[in-house]
């Protein structure tokens, strides 16, 4: 129970500390690139980037963090945050309005990181090259979550969880089908 209040007490001052040491200029820019990765948007816009100059592989890569982003969103948005009711942070910790822009469900986990990091990450294996450029704007969705208010340090981390399994899982359900009923 130690454990617990321990994490919950750091991750409030986390989510403090990011509100309010964010310079507003990079704030600024954070929030572009989530309001890009809206619905998706900025993912589905590289996918289709992918297969369109990649040949074989970017269609490869762009089918895989497709398949990753679609489960990372259904176990995350469809399952995790209807299982956990989990509030938001707190308006008033937030030195911007920012945290007026969020939505009303579960906090708990981060659906944005979840699909930002799945498909970065089932991409990267098949095209190491759109994995990297896919990194930057991955992290910066997943910094611009607890730093607009819309989530705790610890629902990134889940969704962080959350888009490596979904990824991992992607990349190896081929295998496994294969070793395993057929």
């Amino acid at each position: 129970m130690k454990l617990l209040a321990g994490l919950c007490k750091s991750d409030r001052s986390l989510t403090k500390q990011a509100a309010s040491r964010i310079p507003p200029g990079v704030g600024k820019l954070l929030s572009a690139v989530e309001e890009t990765a809206e619905s998706t948007k900025l993912w589905c816009g590289a996918a289709a980037a992918m297969a369109w100059l990649g040949g074989w592989r970017g269609r490869k890569a762009a089918a895989t963090g497709l398949a990753a982003l679609l489960m990372a969103q259904i176990v995350s948005n469809g399952l995790c945050k209807q299982l956990a009711d989990r509030p938001r942070p707190p308006k008033e910790w937030f030195p911007h309005n920012e945290a007026d822009d969020r939505p009303d469900s579960s906090s708990f986990p981060s659906g944005h990181t979840a699909a930002a990091v799945a498909f970065t990450t089932a991409v990267a294996p098949a095209w190491p090259l759109a994995g990297a450029l896919c990194t930057v704007p991955a992290a910066m969705v997943a910094i611009e979550r607890v730093q607009s208010g819309a989530h705790y340090p610890s629902d990134v981390a889940a969704g962080t969880a959350i888009g490596l399994a979904s990824a991992w899982l992607t990349r190896r359900a081929p295998h496994l089908i294969l070793r395993h009923w057929l």
